[in-house]
């Protein structure tokens, strides 16, 4: 039995959670609102503010499936109440980002400007030169544009300079050794 799909999903005040035909859902919240359709094998039941899946049997693909679809839904539910926000450091002399309009600049030692145009419904922050918060209510998004954004320049393992997730434990190696 799925651990992850057996919990019951809490939902906030603040929220809405609406059922519709062939498990369409839709979430209604503070920061917005989300729509999803989830495979119909698994039942979705909403008993006031708490939401359970229940899948109708022990096969393979039924179980890989009952866990994926609660946590879909519950990020679902966070993403509209609170959101979600992923937090990029530059490292490296000469490395800086800037919001032009709605538009990131990076100037991370290319020869150009890397630009990125978030898409609508996430929000890119930039509180220091050196610093990127990007947020927004779709969990997958946010974590798509942040990973796109390190992918420019991935922090290398000699001098540790790059994009990194803030936390990030970059791995560094030993430089070669003269003679």
């Amino acid at each position: 039995m799925s651990r992850i799909g057996k919990k019951p999903i809490e939902v906030p005040a603040n929220v809405t959670v609406t059922l519709s035909d062939n498990n369409f859902v839709t979430v209604k919240g503070p920061k917005g609102e989300l729509t999803n359709t989830f495979n119909t094998d698994i039942k979705i039941e909403q008993e006031g503010n708490v939401i359970t899946l229940i899948r109708p049997s022990e096969s393979k693909q039924h179980r890989s499936i009952h866990g994926t679809t609660r946590s879909l839904l519950d990020n679902m539910v966070t993403g509209v109440s609170q959101g979600f926000e992923r937090t990029l450091e530059l490292v490296g002399v000469g490395y800086r980002a800037q919001l032009q309009g709605k538009k990131l600049v990076l100037n991370v030692g290319y020869s150009h400007p890397v630009e990125f145009t978030p898409e609508e419904g996430i929000e890119v922050e930039v509180p220091a030169n050196t610093k990127i918060i990007v947020r927004g209510i779709n969990k997958e998004r946010v974590g798509a544009l942040a990973s796109n954004i390190r992918q420019v320049r991935p922090p290398e393992p000699y001098k540790g300079k790059g994009i990194r997730y803030q936390g990030e434990q970059v791995r560094r190696k030993e430089g070669k050794t003269g003679k």
